[in-house]
């Protein structure tokens, strides 16, 4: 039974968690009130597969008999960071020449959360590129799926190429 959407509403507010293993997570409004379900196929379509708990969103949602969920996402704010490099990789490197590097398309070969890494490929290039759990939180990810599209700032670390910056890439094409 299709499901009435007349009562449409935008909400602002934070993720309270996500967990794409789970698929869903949930979303405190700002206004108050209760918990708003975000399921991952909404994230999706936002060209998001996850998102760091605590990133200031912006949805759609409408009230169901289960609840207030989201029907779509129209922004997302990675959580503050720490005015310090989140890796000590970035400390010694000049943090303007690293905002500056260009975004680069790339594909996720692998990415453990659990183990907190893994590695993409710059389209058109062979090397593999570290991904550290802490510039995907920076950068307002949570995971990544094998084969999932990204844009990312890359540099030579002291252990090879790294990602400094992560974006999904419908994010990245938008801007």
């Amino acid at each position: 039974m299709a499901e009435d959407l007349s009562s449409v509403y935008q909400v602002r507010g934070r993720v309270k968690w996500f967990d794409p293993a789970k698929g869903y997570g949930f979303v405190v409004s700002d206004a108050g009130g209760p918990d708003i379900l975000l399921h991952v196929n909404v994230l999706r379509n936002f060209g998001q597969s996850s998102v760091a708990d605590g990133a200031l969103i912006e949805i759609s949602t409408h009230r169901t008999e289960r609840g207030v969920q989201a029907v779509e996402v129209i922004s997302i704010v990675p959580p503050e960071r720490p005015e310090n490099p989140v890796l000590s990789d970035f400390a010694e490197l000049d943090q303007d020449a690293i905002r500056m590097a260009p975004m680069e398309p790339a594909r996720v070969k692998w990415f453990d959360k659990g183990k907190g890494f893994g590695f993409a490929n710059v389209f058109g290039r062979s090397e593999d590129v570290f991904l550290h759990i802490e510039v995907l939180r920076q950068s307002g990810l949570s995971d990544l799926q094998p084969g999932e599209a990204l844009a990312m700032r890359v540099i030579d670390g002291k252990r090879g190429r790294m990602a400094a910056e992560v974006l999904a890439w419908e994010s990245a094409i938008k801007d």
